[in-house]
């Protein structure tokens, strides 16, 4: 079935439900926001830095490099979002030579992006070898590996990354022998702090909660689209204290145990499972707001469930990082206060832009039923997308 012929079942069937009127914010809201079936989310690129005894360094980076010769920069989230997203699209396509072929009139403005620097000094890697996956699923983004390598400068004592801002962001990893690990989700052109050549790399605890803090912080506001749904979702239901308290707790324990369970390796499930769950689970907040004003007993004990799919989410954004021996907690539990920063964050601003209304008979009429519906359906398309386009 087409995408065109979903949507038009997905409103025919909210009409019935709910009727004209509310649905014309769902269609608004479908005009908002586009959603064709191919399209890759961006994800950081990930390198990994090795700086050997015998004098020289290299860098693997992992990365789309299709996203990065289009030039679809780090605004985006998406490459449906991006103007050259069809540039995207045909890249894709191409077969390992003929993006290799399409790579090397790049290389230059590539390794301009990509910094080295030694003792404050930019160093220009000596061989860049790069290696492309061939054609597979196009509906899943290709990750490329290039390497790049060369000559410890003489006397020199420290290395940073830097990866351009338009490149979107980056992921540094600098393994130890103690198998401890520096990583750091570098954003917006940030420069990782200084990995000594000889030695395990050092970060100071308030530096790596912070880091850790803001990767939390950001992967809600603004880049958790769906996680902020959800929160609104459940704001929706009454906007008063009490009910929200307790959502929002049942919500935060649920999700500190999953994050917990799934970076140690204890409890792990599929993406192509998580995600369209954590769509569906803001359908089920979305259509329980229109069949009820106030909170019943199980909507926390629902709610519990459905954190702690959302808990197997942010331990995969984690995993991408990865946490060394000596900055695990720290990093868990700052991860976890920044995750709770912008969810609070959101209901703030759910608040203020409320406060007016919120007290008017006419509040849940106006405000909770068509935004209930209008996020209900963004939803359903989600959970329909993931589970039939991913």
């Amino acid at each position: 079935m087409s995408s065109q012929r979903i949507r038009f079942c997905l409103s025919d069937i909210l009409v019935g439900a709910w009727g004209k009127g509310n649905v014309a914010f769902v269609l608004l809201f479908c005009l908002l926001f586009p959603l064709p079936v191919q399209a890759h989310e961006i994800k950081p690129s990930l390198a990994t830095v090795t700086l050997d005894p015998d004098g020289t360094y290299r860098v693997v980076v992992i990365t789309n490099l299709e996203v990065l010769i289009a030039g679809v920069n780090g605004a985006h989230s998406n490459t449906k979002d991006a103007p050259q997203a069809d540039q995207y699209d045909h890249l894709r396509t191409l077969s390992p030579e003929a993006l290799e072929a399409a790579f090397r009139p790049f290389e230059e403005r590539f390794l301009g992006n990509a910094v080295l620097r030694f003792d404050g000094v930019v160093t220009r890697p000596q061989d860049v070898m790069l290696t492309i996956p061939p054609v597979g699923d196009l509906d899943l983004p290709r990750e490329s590996i290039i390497v790049l390598s060369g000559r410890i400068p003489a006397g020199a004592t420290g290395m940073t990354w830097q990866w351009n801002a338009d490149f979107g962001s980056s992921v540094i990893r600098a393994p130890a022998e103690s198998q401890d690990i520096y990583a750091a989700w570098l954003q917006n052109g940030q420069e990782s702090a200084v990995i000594p050549v000889e030695g395990p790399p050092v970060r100071t605890f308030w530096q790596a909660a912070w880091d850790f803090f803001m990767v939390g912080y950001t992967h809600i506001l603004p880049k958790g689209l769906d996680h902020i749904l959800f929160v609104v979702g459940l704001f929706l239901l009454s906007p008063s204290i009490r009910p929200l308290v307790w959502q929002i707790t049942a919500f935060t324990v649920a999700h500190s145990v999953t994050l917990a369970l799934g970076m140690l390796g204890l409890l792990t499930l599929s993406p192509n499972i998580v995600e369209p769950l954590i769509a569906a689970s803001i359908v089920f907040v979305c259509i329980e707001n229109l069949m009820t004003s106030r909170l019943h007993p199980w909507r926390p004990v629902i709610v519990f469930g459905f954190g702690l799919l959302h808990g197997l989410g942010f331990a995969g954004v984690l995993k991408e990082i990865g946490l060394g021996e000596g900055d695990f907690i720290t990093g868990l539990i700052a991860f976890n206060l920044g995750v709770e920063a912008g969810q609070l964050s959101i209901v703030a601003a759910c608040f203020v832009a409320v406060y007016g209304v919120m007290r008017y008979p006419w509040y849940r009429q106006a405000v909770t039923i068509p935004a209930s519906v209008a996020i209900g359906a963004i939803a359903t398309w989600w959970t329909v997308e993931r589970i039939f386009f991913s």
